[in-house]
């Protein structure tokens, strides 16, 4: 790690965990030992538009922008994939925070966490905004990379073949300890600045609202979380509760569930909330508690295992050593959870949400602000065999998303091409055997239309 360049506060961490792995630790919350949590709601606190204004002045936000989107067949920065209209995620972040400075008479920086994959592209993409960068602080800063470990023996893995994928970020965690290593934590409590809103570069629901930094400024609390309640998509993830012990809030993410708490895990009515990733925090709470810890927050590991390539189902099992930003929320007395609406947590992590996302269910207004235009938000399926990844996706839509404001549910099997203007109403499968064209300006309907 230090012969790679690798941060020595990010290898002295990396080295925590490795120790934990060693001792067997595994990261999990038994169901035993927490229990589920009640919160309040953005919609019942008051928050004036002068605080609202004032603490959007004190707030910096970082965008967390190391993914590839190597599941949807992508090799570069994932918020380089086009939304509507020739623009980009980073062009809607961009043009949202360009925005808010000018409707608060703020600063509000902006700076990007990528990887080492994903900095050079995001630059050049962000170069024509000329009036983004703020003085004295970068646009971006580097997340840290640790060695992938055998499963049979934690020992670093050697792919001479392919030196990269011998190693893996360190899960978004790494935020913290890459903002103390890089001494941009310092930087910006020396320039004013009081609090942090972080946030994926792939939800573009996660505008930086001066009424949500206006409520956390109030609470006084050190970290917040935005929390949106589960729904049936959100089964198989994770979610708040509170620990027994201690009394604590945590996150618990599905890789620290128990095989045999998974049914719990998927309760609804059990756990009603999960995290949005949208999270706040007070840069001298934070600078305090990495200095008491000599710069390991120590969150909860998590033991992820997967294929060392992961397009490679033959390459060896290897351990690779994760923490969430998210599990900060039990490091911190004090810390506070608040319910948004879902309209804040808009993440595209497959082509079924792209699809959405590119289609009039959102409107675009000149704030570059998501508004959903639907009533609900449509369910999608996309035949994974020919919608899966971007290229296969874009050729299928080639003259973009169909209207879905109407829609309840698209459910695709087989090779369909999609013509211009066509409208999906209500609930509609479409099912077929050997490549089909859904004609230009088509209406389709609730009920299965085979091909």
């Amino acid at each position: 790690m230090l012969d790679a360049g690798v941060d020595e506060v990010a290898i002295e961490t990396f080295a925590h965990y490795f120790r934990l792995l060693e001792h067997g630790e595994t990261g999990m919350i038994p169901e035993s030992s927490i229990e589920p949590v009640d919160i309040e709601a953005l919609t019942d606190v008051e928050v004036s538009d002068d605080d609202a204004a004032a603490a959007i002045r004190t707030t910096v936000v970082i965008k967390l922008n190391g993914g590839l989107g190597t599941s949807m067949g992508m090799d570069r920065a994932k918020s380089l994939l086009c939304v509507r209209r020739g623009l980009s995620f980073l062009d809607i972040i961009a043009r949202q925070v360009l925005h808010l400075r000018k409707e608060y008479d703020a600063t509000l920086p902006l700076i990007f966490m990528n990887s080492f994959r994903t900095s050079g592209d995001t630059m050049a993409a962000l170069a024509r905004y000329e009036d983004l960068p703020v003085e004295g602080l970068p646009l971006e800063f580097l997340q840290n990379k640790v060695p992938k470990l055998l499963e049979k023996d934690l020992s670093p893995v050697s792919w001479p073949k392919d030196p990269d994928l011998e190693w893996c970020p360190p899960g978004h965690g790494d935020l913290y300890t890459a903002l103390r290593g890089t001494g941009l934590l310092d930087r910006l409590i020396e320039a004013g600045y009081e609090r942090v809103f972080v946030s994926n570069s792939d939800n573009l629901g996660a505008v930086p609202d001066a009424r949500v930094a206006g409520w956390f400024a109030q609470s006084g609390a050190p970290f917040a979380i935005e929390a949106v309640r589960r729904t049936p998509s959100d089964k198989k993830g994770g979610h708040f509760a509170r620990r027994k012990s201690d009394g604590r809030l945590v996150l618990r993410e599905t890789a620290q569930t128990l095989d045999a708490d998974l049914e719990a895990l998927a309760d609804l009515d059990r756990h009603r909330f999960c995290s949005t990733n949208n999270l706040w925090f007070d840069l001298a709470a934070m600078k305090q508690a990495l200095e008491v810890r000599q710069g390991i927050l120590g969150l909860p590991l998590i033991r992820n295992v997967k294929n060392l390539d992961p397009a490679d189902r033959t390459t060896p099992k290897v351990v690779q050593v994760e923490t969430a930003m998210g599990a900060a929320i039990e490091i911190f007395e004090g810390s506070r959870l608040i319910e948004v609406g879902r309209d804040r947590f808009v993440p595209v992590k497959t082509t079924n949400d792209l699809l959405v996302l590119r289609s009039d269910v959102y409107d675009i207004q000149s704030d570059f602000v998501l508004d959903q235009a639907s009533v609900e938000l449509p369910y999608v399926d996309l035949d994974g065999d020919f919608y899966k990844l971007v290229g296969d996706f874009d050729k299928r839509f080639p003259e973009g998303a169909p209207s879905m404001k109407k829609a309840t549910s698209l459910k695709v099997e087989g090779d369909w091409t999609f013509g211009p203007g066509v409208q999906v109403v209500g609930d509609v499968e479409l099912d077929a055997t050997s490549a089909q064209r859904v004609e230009p300006g088509t209406v389709l309907s609730s009920g299965p239309a085979d091909g």
